[in-house]
């Protein structure tokens, strides 16, 4: 079964409705694409993947609509805001959306735990169990003695 689920567009609010199956569970919706999840377009089987790539406003994909910045449903604003700015996303021309990229992940699974798409930090041990200064040529001996 599948159902309509609404987004916003993290770089100028502009909401994207997509139809997708209901089994899937959303991670996140970023401006950039998590390391190591694989994404697909509206136009493929997005549900196989981990994640759908979106251009905000632009998608010829019958599971995709997008609607202006304040859009409300039952309101029947579908082309301005109530602001009367001519589409509330910035725009003047009465297009929506501002065209940029952006990325809806899904909950992603390996070996029955939950991926955290989040690297842990590296450390370094800085020195360890080495010399606790840096080795190098030894110290003057004071006025008048300069070594060679």
């Amino acid at each position: 079964m599948s159902f309509t689920v609404t987004y916003y567009c993290p770089h100028c609010e502009t909401l994207v409705e997509l139809e997708r199956d209901e089994y899937l569970a959303d991670k996140a919706v970023t401006p950039y694409p998590l390391e190591e999840w694989e994404y697909a377009t509206p136009d493929d089987a997005y549900e196989d993947a981990d994640g759908v790539e979106l251009v905000c406003g632009e998608s010829g994909a019958p599971s995709v609509t997008f609607r202006p910045k304040g859009w409300i449903p039952g309101r029947g604003n579908d082309t301005s805001d109530d602001r009367g700015d001519g589409g509330g996303d910035g725009n003047d021309d009465g297009q929506i959306g501002c065209g940029r990229a952006f990325y809806l992940s899904y909950v992603k699974y390996a070996g029955g735990e939950e991926l955290d798409p989040r690297r842990p930090p590296e450390f370094v041990d800085i020195g360890g169990d080495g010399p606790t200064r840096p080795r190098g040529p030894a110290e003057p001996g004071g006025p008048g003695d300069f070594r060679r």
